[in-house]
């Protein structure tokens, strides 16, 4: 069984920094990563890590700005976010997702969090 809570979440004025965290209980899959989402808006994947080669893929609209790692021995995925947008508050969900490793099957997976909320005021 997979369990993935969120923490970390909040209010930052533009320009401000957040790191969320998510600790996993149980079985992981090797493809772990950060999505979120906005009201009325589209999901959007954010940025995606291969836990077995360290392999990492960001979204453009945070490249630069966000960096994705993962602690085995803590069983914790993180997200360092930077330079943070008023466009980058949404509900952040991190997954866990087995077969192909996208964006796509990230935010189809059962296995995701509850979230945690990020908003950015101007």
């Amino acid at each position: 069984q997979v369990q993935l809570v969120e923490s970390g979440g909040g209010s930052v004025q533009a320009g401000g920094s957040l790191r969320l965290s998510c600790v996993a209980s149980g079985y992981t899959y090797v493809c772990m990563g950060w999505f979120r989402q906005a009201p009325g808006k589209e999901r959007e994947g954010v940025a995606r890590i291969l836990t077995g080669s360290g392999s990492t893929y960001y979204a453009d609209s945070v490249k630069g700005r966000f960096t994705i790692s993962k602690d085995n021995a803590k069983k914790t995925l993180y997200l360092e976010m930077n330079s943070l947008k008023p466009e980058d508050t949404a509900m952040y969900y991190c997954a866990t997702v087995a077969g192909g490793c996208s964006f796509d099957s990230l935010g189809r997976s059962p296995y995701r969090g509850q979230g945690t909320q990020v908003t950015v005021s101007s």
